[in-house]
């Protein structure tokens, strides 16, 4: 995976998820924990809920999807250093 560069500390943590994925309840608390101690903002969205149907074309392959102000941070897997590295700006 990629890593972006990026100017200043993010604003935004989203975790893009699912009903009855287990993968989802295993990252949701370390997602928001992180985005606790960084003091970041922090929302989950369910692609099978978005009525525009966005969400679901572009990560229902993918969820858990973990996006950093809009940008794809990681999938499937949530590594907890990574991301608190990553939130730290």
């Amino acid at each position: 995976m990629r890593l972006l560069r990026r100017r200043g500390a993010p604003s935004q943590v989203t975790l893009v998820t699912r009903a009855g994925c287990t993968l989802c309840t295993e990252a949701e608390p370390l997602v928001r924990e992180a985005a606790a101690e960084a003091g970041v903002a922090y929302d989950v969205r369910d692609v099978d809920t978005d009525l525009t149907g966005e969400d679901r074309a572009r990560w229902t392959d993918k969820v858990p999807v973990v996006l950093i102000d809009g940008v794809e941070h990681a999938y499937w897997h949530v590594d907890s250093r990574a991301l608190r590295r990553a939130l730290r700006g």
